[in-house]
């Protein structure tokens, strides 16, 4: 049976304010569980790097790029078992043990669902549809655990795209093997709803989703993006 070590992968750019939070909260759950690592994959110029440094965890300085970042910290994995988390999304506290257990479960690839740090009723309504297995439903905030064999074997993220990266993975994935949603939450930031619009927001990405599945290429999507999300410290955040 394959061992169960798990590495939790973390792609930042300029997330100094929330990333000492994040970290804490991994650290606190997964200090009483052996075989795990974390991974920060930085390319950032503010003091995400300085402030990741002064915790047990590894950090490695890719160029910026989700995908390459997510990429770079894969390559560096010790575990055989890689879980790529948002450095504004935290876990469920028995993220450790449902992993394992969906692995143990010959359930090689998935994520959880999700509900956002707001309590209004429409983002909770977004939240709930997060367990739907539609690929309009999905989004890197839900994180993703993947056998390392299997990521590799997918070839891993694609760095040529600046944005749907996470779908496009999936699809991947679902051309091997299902693709699995487990019952426990993530909870990620909505401060992108709050700063574009709660209804607008989901609008925009709702015609992303579309334009990628029509086929549109990444500059149109990426152009789009730009035009109608107002930027926040990474103005290549992506959904």
């Amino acid at each position: 049976m394959a061992h169960q070590g798990i590495t939790i992968i973390i792609p930042t750019f300029n997330e100094e304010k929330g990333i000492a939070k994040t970290l804490e909260t991994l650290l606190a759950i997964t200090k009483n569980y052996r075989d795990t690592e974390i991974i920060v994959a930085d390319a950032g110029a503010d003091r995400t790097a300085e402030i990741a440094s002064g915790y047990p965890v590894i950090l490695c300085r890719p160029e910026k790029g989700r995908a390459r970042q997510m990429n770079a910290g894969a390559a560096i994995a010790r575990h055989d078992t890689l879980y790529f988390l948002h450095a504004d999304t935290l876990p469920p506290e028995t993220f450790i043990d449902d992993i394992r257990k969906a692995m143990k479960e010959g359930k090689n690839a998935g994520c959880f669902r999700m509900r956002f740090d707001d309590p209004h009723p429409i983002m909770a309504f977004y939240g709930w549809f997060t367990r739907v297995p539609l690929p309009i439903c999905r989004g890197g905030d839900q994180s993703l655990f993947i056998a390392k064999k299997l990521f590799e074997a997918t070839g891993g993220f694609d760095e040529n795209l600046l944005v749907m990266e996470d779908i496009d993975i999936i699809g991947r994935i679902e051309r091997r093997t299902q693709f699995h949603i487990l019952e426990s939450e993530v909870v990620t930031s909505a401060r992108k709803y709050r700063r574009n619009g709660i209804l607008r927001l989901q609008a925009i990405f709702g015609t992303i989703h579309f334009m990628y599945a029509a086929g549109y290429d990444q500059e149109s999507i990426v152009r789009f993006y730009r035009d109608n999300i107002k930027p926040e410290e990474d103005p290549e955040k992506t959904v």
